[in-house]
């Protein structure tokens, strides 16, 4: 290979040291995967990560590969090992060292079966696409393609399988999911045999964990523009089978108003906001309450309450994708709020920049984001008017938090200072005391111990006299 990408010859430089270790004992070895495919299209290998792991392929089998690793690894695990992985960490840089393998899944199993093997070409044949199945032989540098990745990458602009596509997305579902992500990430097009693949067995992705699924979905939805892959698995039925709530949105369209199209809405709104997993997951699920509340009348269409079912839609199946529980309730609020900006009409108050952002909270900056993107309509006007209002409550807030801890309202006294204030033992009064200190405080600001304690006062003298 004549001339090498100057943002490969990093990772080159990074392996030469170990490829040497293993060419000394005897044995090939090889770059292979992300870092030879980015490599050749000027893409920094791992940009969005912090040393990311370098994958290598190699004739020696595991247990020679840890004992060539042990010689130099300043660390090594084997968590991998029955599937020919073992790991090692060198001056600072992740490897990961595979055996040649070639592997397979049963009609029901979600669990491969793998078969170590000699052969590099072997070797690339089982991997899922021919952008994929590319490897660089160390030490001398010479590129392995036997089923022209290369020119499907940089010439033909095509996504396809090494074998037959069937056979692949047979062997690891999967793969079908990888599909839409590479095709969309790298502006490739499937060729019509793969699509057809993915058409005809779409359903055998209900073998692969919600963990790998999740996983992959993860990173097509923050890819920088994901609208393509999304539409990849709608149109190809995988949405169906893991996110049934998604090709739902595609409603009959009302025939008397003809209510705008939700789904493409919603995937719109996806590709508008910031590239964050909670926010994108937010974005992505944000209406999928408006199946279930969709109404239509004289008047036109309408989705009541479809935030707050949506939102509990929304947390049902990220629970089934075994997202965690803290971006679970994220994704839940954001939902939940997403129409909130839109009740204040009348303008942003100090009493209303307090009480939207108490119920953001640190989540404010998203559920501005998603108010932006939310915004689809072709009315420039219209989405003039919401973004300038967006703006005066940024500036506004700004100011106001300048002058307040808006981070964390909170009652200017706290329950202990209520107590001997008023002379009390906890119980349901001191409740009502501090809900009415908090309400003062979203209304009319810090007014000061002082003041608050004597509102507290003529507040409790009022209530004694009422509950008597």
């Amino acid at each position: 290979m004549s001339t090498i990408p100057k943002n490969f010859q990093s990772v080159i430089d990074k392996t030469m040291f170990l490829a040497v270790q293993f060419t000394d004992a005897g044995y090939d070895i090889y770059i292979v995967g992300g870092p030879v495919r980015d490599g050749f299209v000027k893409r920094p290998y791992g940009e969005n990560t912090q040393a990311p792991d370098i994958d290598l392929t190699t004739n020696a089998k595991p247990e020679d590969t840890e004992r060539i690793l042990s010689k130099f690894a300043d660390a090594m695990w084997s968590q991998g090992k029955r599937f020919g992985t073992i790991g090692a960490l060198h001056n600072g840089q992740k490897f990961e060292i595979t055996t040649h393998r070639s592997e397979s899944y049963s009609s029901a199993s979600r669990h491969p079966n793998v078969a170590f093997g000699n052969d590099i070409e072997e070797d690339l044949a089982r991997r899922d696409f021919t952008v994929n199945a590319m490897a660089i032989k160390l030490p001398e540098i010479k590129l392995i393609d036997p089923f022209g990745g290369l020119e499907d990458l940089l010439q033909h602009k095509i996504l396809k399988t090494p074998i037959d596509a069937g056979e692949s997305f047979s062997d690891d579902p999967l793969r079908m999911l990888r599909a839409a992500r590479f095709s969309c990430g790298y502006k490739l097009t499937p060729v019509d045999d793969l699509i057809e693949a993915v058409q005809g067995m779409y359903e055998r992705l209900k073998i692969v964990s919600a963990e790998r699924i999740r996983d992959e979905f993860n990173l097509l939805i923050t890819l920088p523009d994901p609208q393509l892959g999304l539409w990849f698995i709608l149109k190809n039925k995988l949405a169906e089978v893991f996110l049934p709530e998604l090709p739902a949105l595609s409603l009959e369209q009302d025939p008397i108003h003809k209510h705008k199209d939700v789904l493409s809405h919603t995937v719109a709104v996806v590709a508008k906001t910031p590239p964050d997993l909670v926010l994108r997951l937010a974005a992505l699920l944000h209406d999928i309450g408006k199946p279930k509340t969709r109404s239509i009348s004289q008047s036109g269409v309408s989705f009541h309450h479809h935030d707050i079912v949506g939102a509990k839609m929304a947390r049902k199946r990220l629970e089934a994708l075994r997202y965690s529980n803290d971006q679970i309730e994220q994704v839940y609020k954001l939902i939940a709020l997403h129409l909130r900006f839109h009740t204040y009409k009348m303008g942003w108050t100090e009493s209303a920049i307090r009480r939207y952002a108490r119920d953001a909270g640190d989540l404010l900056e998203k559920l501005n984001a998603l108010t932006r993107a939310d915004c689809t309509t072709r009315n420039k006007a219209k989405a003039d008017a919401l973004m300038a209002s967006i703006d005066e409550f940024e500036d506004r807030y700004g100011e106001l938090k300048a002058r307040e801890e808006l981070d964390a309202i909170r009652p200017e006294l706290d329950g202990i200072e209520v107590m001997a204030e008023l002379a009390l033992t906890p119980g349901p009064m001191v409740g009502k005391a501090m809900s009415y200190l908090l309400e003062i405080r979203l209304e009319e600001g810090l007014l000061g111990k002082d003041e608050a304690r004597a509102r507290l006062r003529d507040w409790y003298r009022v209530n004694q006299i009422t509950e008597k």
